[in-house]
């Protein structure tokens, strides 16, 4: 039922970035579909804006990119964050009336992202990176995960429905979606902290391990050493601070090592023995589960 309703609602009234939109308290959840080729279309942020691709292809041009930049791919299961204030211009290479280019779009509120911002950088504790943490840079490239889609899903469906409890529902999912978005960006500031100071502290100095040791096996028993901790305090580091265990962290530094190498043209087979995959068709099992289709499809999408 809230499929049809969705699919009647985009029915389009225009060709290039379509929009339905279900306006909540403090955000907004908007879907846009693009069905003929089109470039340069300017996304403005009032607000912060997180964009997950459903299906085609864009490519993003930031103001601040070079002339000659070739922009940045989103594929499905990557998403985008736009920071409040910014803009970027948008290219639709592949969009057309049997496949349109779709975007979902969550706009949220500076207010309710600065309250999940305080309350996640209190429970980090960790007062030696507050001054120089904020959330991130005007665009943060992420993927796309399945448990974010997910809360995509369950997001588009209590706006879609008149639960007499939908506005709290809407609040606490939006909270989720902030908490992610704020820990992915956490791990990618302590990594970029830990190539600049791998001695900062313990954790840091366990991040730069596994940053550094990507192709090898990951021993935790030396990785505990190297970092001077405990094997259950090093697990409840990574979980409250990264989100992760070690050995997945590591999985999915490599994955993403692998696609940049893939989308700069490397052969697919080498990348995969370089990373200390065990055999081909291991990576592409792994590359498939996190980015959502093969690499040779990922490639091809890419341009490659």
């Amino acid at each position: 039922m809230v499929t049809q309703k969705l699919d009647k609602l985009r029915a389009p009234r225009k060709l290039i970035e379509n929009k339905v939109g279900f306006a909540g308290d403090r955000s907004e959840v908007s879907i846009y579909d693009t069905y003929e080729p089109a470039s340069r279309v300017r996304l403005d942020a009032d607000e912060l804006l997180f964009c997950g691709m459903i299906s085609g292809r864009k490519i993003m041009h930031h103001p601040d990119d070079a002339p000659d930049s070739p922009g940045t791919v989103f594929l499905p299961h990557e998403s985008f964050v736009v920071a409040p204030g910014e803009a970027v211009e948008i290219d639709f290479p592949d969009a057309s009336l049997e496949n349109p280019t779709t975007c979902l779009t969550v706009e949220i509120s500076r207010e309710k992202v600065g309250q999940v911002s305080e309350r996640l950088m209190e429970s980090l504790a960790m007062p030696e990176l507050a001054d120089d943490w904020q959330f991130g840079n005007p665009v943060l490239h992420t993927r796309h995960n399945s448990e974010t889609q997910r809360l995509l899903n369950r997001l588009i469906k209590l706006f879609m429905e008149n639960h007499p409890d939908r506005d709290l529902l809407i609040d606490l999912n939006v909270t989720e979606l902030i908490i992610r978005l704020l820990r992915h960006k956490t791990r990618d500031f302590l990594l970029t902290w830990c190539s600049r100071d791998p001695e900062a502290n313990a954790l840091v100095a366990a991040l730069d391990w596994i940053h550094s040791t990507l192709s090898q096996p990951l021993d935790i028993e030396q990785l505990c050493r190297h970092a001077g901790m405990s094997r259950s305090r090093l697990y409840v580091e990574f979980k409250e601070k990264i989100g992760c265990s070690p050995v997945e962290l590591q999985q999915q530094l490599r994955l993403k090592r692998a696609a940049e190498r893939i989308r700069n043209g490397e052969a697919i087979t080498a990348v995969a023995y370089d990373l200390g995959f065990k055999s081909p068709s291991h990576f592409c099992r792994r590359f498939k589960a996190f980015y959502g289709c093969v690499a040779s499809e990922y490639k091809e999408r890419c341009g490659g």
